[in-house]
């Protein structure tokens, strides 16, 4: 069985294109027709039904999938153990991300970490949405939502402190609340469908329903909707510590903190063996946060 013909089909599987995958592979249409045909000729099943449009993967197709991409896994993992360690990660590290984290602060260290494995290409997707890291042919995601695909497994690669903020401009005008309580006669801008917030107090937990004239389902939106003296609102630490700095934004409610037990994650397929380029993305950007992320030390 060729590997290279795996690797053909694993994208295949993601692209539904024959021709968009061979080209990913520097492969002619017709010379990715022609391995895919040898691999199922080998294989004594149809893998892919073709139409003029796209290509989809068949019964047989589908269960293959998954022993196809841990045998591509398991050669890059034996490979990376072996020549006294010098091997290094190879290959496009596909990646998933919340567009603002992101564009923020993976961005911002990756040309450290190609330098570091120069033989790694990196395709970034950024978006808000969830997506499917086997549908979409993705070898990570960073998440920062609680896991619920068990199939999945999750390493937290830093923290996500929520705090509440207002805007100085915002504070003069209307005044600053003093217990959660007292959020209810102010503005509060919200996440779309997040508008319960739950405080931790010495006398015990009081959740209240955040009301207000603007929301959104952005978390850069509610920044800056707050920065713009919109109202006070909930935000991750890591995207407004630079407003904090710059006192575009004063954090509120301090003896009050949000209760939350939210992270940023790195969710990878489960397999028995990691693949060294998903090993090392983790690696590099643990190390590179740390326990305690810039972000949390410097506002």
């Amino acid at each position: 069985m060729n590997n290279e013909h795996l690797k053909l089909f694993i994208r295949i599987a993601s692209t539904q294109n024959i021709s968009a995958a061979g080209q990913e592979l520097n492969l002619s249409p017709a010379v990715a027709s022609a391995h895919i045909s040898k691999l199922e000729h080998g294989l004594g099943v149809r893998l892919i039904h073709r139409t003029t449009r796209k290509v989809s993967l068949t019964e047989e197709g589908k269960a293959f999938l998954p022993y196809a991409e841990d045998v591509l896994a398991s050669i890059e993992a034996a490979r990376a153990s072996v020549g006294a360690g010098s091997a290094l990660p190879q290959g496009t590290l596909r990646i998933a991300a919340p567009a603002s984290f992101g564009r923020m602060h993976l961005l911002p260290a990756l040309s450290e970490f190609l330098n570091k494995y120069p033989d790694l290409k990196v395709d970034l997707k950024l978006s808000d949405t969830i997506v499917d890291l086997v549908e979409g042919g993705f070898d990570i995601a960073i998440r920062n939502s609680e896991l619920k695909d068990s199939s999945l497994i999750a390493r937290k690669l830093a923290p996500d402190n929520r705090i509440l903020c207002a805007s100085p401009e915002y504070l003069a005008k209307y005044g600053e609340p003093k217990t959660p309580s007292a959020l209810e006669q102010h503005q509060c801008i919200t996440l779309m469908g997040l508008e319960n917030w739950t405080f931790r107090q010495a006398s015990g937990q009081i959740t209240v329903k955040a009301k207000g004239c603007f929301s959104t389902d952005n978390g850069e939106a509610i920044r800056d909707a707050c920065i713009n003296g919109l109202g006070i609102t909930i935000n991750s630490k890591w995207s407004v510590y630079e407003s904090l700095k710059k006192k575009e934004l004063i954090e509120i409610l301090k003896d009050s903190p949000l209760l939350s037990n939210t992270a940023i994650w790195a969710i990878y397929p489960s397999s028995r063996l990691l693949a060294p380029k998903v090993r090392a993305f983790i690696d590099y950007f643990a190390a590179y946060f740390g326990d305690t992320p810039y972000w949390e030390s410097e506002s």
